[in-house]
């Protein structure tokens, strides 16, 4: 009886990893906002890591969390390190390419919990009311990223927190375009 209890649960364990290991590899999640600001009031917003305090979903989520700014003050060769808690974890980010108001291109790299390298995206198109912003994350997952997607939806996950960060960077923007005008 154990024997069978334990053939099967081999089998069961096979067909797992064949699942994940079938699974495609590439994932983007990419969400969409429109602001009634230019686009030159939203792009300094994410252009300098000293503004992302402001909108970024995540920097709020360890009071404690500890920060370091390196390489040029905002745009291309900026650098961002940041170690927190458990739901912040440790990483870095780099803007690989910047073209003002137009488009912010970053490396992010994650080192804890889990460590990954993805490549993030930022677009500032001009639409009659003012700015649409699209926020887009791309990368490579490795086994264990789509065995961690067969249990959570990453899009849904990080698709929720790029929302959030959208909608307080809008708030954020357009106040800012008010009291400007």
């Amino acid at each position: 009886m154990v024997k069978k209890i334990l053939g099967a649960l081999a089998v069961i364990f096979m067909i797992l990893i064949a699942v994940v290991a079938t699974r495609p590899a590439a994932f983007q999640i990419e969400r969409s906002v429109q602001i009634a600001a230019p686009a030159g009031v939203v792009f300094a917003l994410v252009n300098d890591f000293r503004e992302w305090p402001k909108w970024s979903p995540w920097e709020n989520r360890d009071p404690a969390m500890s920060r370091e700014y390196t390489g040029a003050d905002s745009g291309d060769g900026a650098k961002y390190h940041w170690t927190g808690n458990d739901d912040v974890g440790e990483g870095s980010m780099t803007i690989v390419q910047s073209r003002p108001s137009e488009r912010i291109d970053i490396e992010i790299e994650f080192i804890k919990p889990f460590a990954a390298t993805h490549a993030v995206s930022f677009s500032f198109e001009p639409i009659p009311t003012g700015t649409k912003v699209t926020w887009a994350m791309q990368g490579e997952n490795d086994f264990m990223g789509k065995a961690f997607d067969l249990i959570v939806d990453m899009d849904a996950a990080i698709g929720g927190d790029f929302e959030s960060g959208l909608r307080d960077m809008k708030s954020r923007a357009e106040r800012s375009a008010q009291a400007s005008s």
